[in-house]
């Protein structure tokens, strides 16, 4: 059990102090600086309104590179649900650091996160909050629940029943809770971070086609490399008591207005119509491949090219190439497809079919 499961919410601690001149033991080293190639900001002027933003982004990134060692691919990928407004699966084991990554990123644009433990036996009032009568005013108040924050934690999600995971829907697709049939719109940026445990585990169940639809990336996270797990243990365990990883380093360098601004200018990330033909065939080529029961329907071309723009914005270009498109294939459509009975038998994954498609399914030439 982490910390976090034990303590029921992570710290309050949302100073915003930068990174100390001469760092205690334990601190971790100063940030790399931004690389120009893969993570770079590549021909764009850092004074142009779409170089500043893509600045911000890289900002993001390293603060939470300095509490989470490793898992770059992890940290990208929630980066990119965040800049184009989505919501985000993360599928591991326990004690990869999915909480952490949370309480990091909310901390680095001063946001607030919360964590929900899904278990058997919770409601779904747990989760959005409930209309009561207090006897001493004789009036109705309202309960807002742990929903109402910027970052959501639902941690093993998939360990709660369908009535309470249903709880979610309404508020991942129109980002408002409705109460004795008042809606209440939630404040933005608003984003879901689920975790969940792989299905093999016992007392899991499997979440349903319509709220796995509304997640715009499901992501894997594995076990970190071996030199990544020792910086960890180096890093937890030089003086300092416990196994929590802190985020006293993690500094504030943006604020909610500024995450609202990296959204909107993710949105008008140019995309040229021959890479949306694309996103789309590589959709409908999933209908209809052999091995696979269900493919991905219409939100699935929607995540492909909002989750490129983010790409794009990350990496500091105006533009969305077909190469965008690949990379986040697999994480914007492997919860969207079913796979059929023989494929499972023969060991199939749903990233392997995917890995398939690509490669038969022409790109365009830009």
């Amino acid at each position: 059990m982490t910390d976090e499961q034990r303590n029921g919410k992570p710290r309050p601690d949302w100073d915003q102090q930068a990174l100390p001149a001469d760092p205690q033991p334990g601190a971790p080293p100063a940030a790399p600086p931004i690389p120009s190639a893969d993570h770079g900001i590549q021909g764009m002027a850092p004074s142009s309104p779409l170089g500043s933003h893509a600045a911000v982004a890289q900002n993001i990134r390293a603060e939470i590179a300095k509490a989470m060692v490793g898992q770059d691919a992890v940290i990208d990928q929630v980066l990119l649900g965040l800049f184009a407004a989505g919501h985000v699966l993360i599928e591991g084991l326990p004690g990869l650091g999915k909480t952490l990554l949370v309480r990091a990123l909310a901390k680095t644009f001063g946001g607030e996160s919360k964590r929900i433990q899904f278990t058997p036996d919770l409601m779904p009032s747990d989760i959005i909050g409930h209309v009561m009568y207090e006897i001493q005013s004789g009036e109705f108040k309202t309960r807002r629940g742990p929903v109402f924050t910027n970052l959501l934690l639902a941690d093993e999600i998939n360990r709660a029943p369908a009535k309470t995971q249903a709880a979610m829907l309404e508020v991942m697709q129109e980002g408002q809770v409705t109460l004795e049939g008042t809606p209440i719109p939630l404040e933005p940026p608003f984003m879901v971070l689920a975790t969940q445990n792989p299905l093999e585990h016992e007392g899991t169940y499997p979440l349903p086609d319509a709220q796995l639809d509304r997640f715009l990336l499901k992501i894997h996270i594995d076990y970190p490399a071996e030199e990544e797990e020792t910086a960890m243990v180096g890093r937890v365990t030089d003086g300092q008591v416990g196994d929590r990883l802190p985020t006293e380093w993690v500094a504030a360098v943006a604020d909610k207005p500024a995450i609202l601004a990296l959204q909107a200018a993710t949105g008008r990330v140019r995309v040229d119509q021959r890479v949306n033909e694309y996103a789309v065939r590589l959709v409908r080529a999933t209908r209809k491949w052999p091995g696979l029961a269900q493919g991905a329907g219409p939100r699935g071309g929607l995540a492909l090219v909002r989750a490129a723009r983010a790409k794009a914005l990350l990496h500091g270009r105006d533009f969305v190439t077909p190469d965008d498109i690949k990379s986040v294939a697999l994480p914007a459509l492997r919860h969207r497809l079913a796979l059929a009975p023989e494929s499972e038998l023969e060991g199939q994954t749903a990233d392997q079919i995917l890995s398939a498609i690509l490669s038969a399914v022409d790109a365009p030439r830009l």
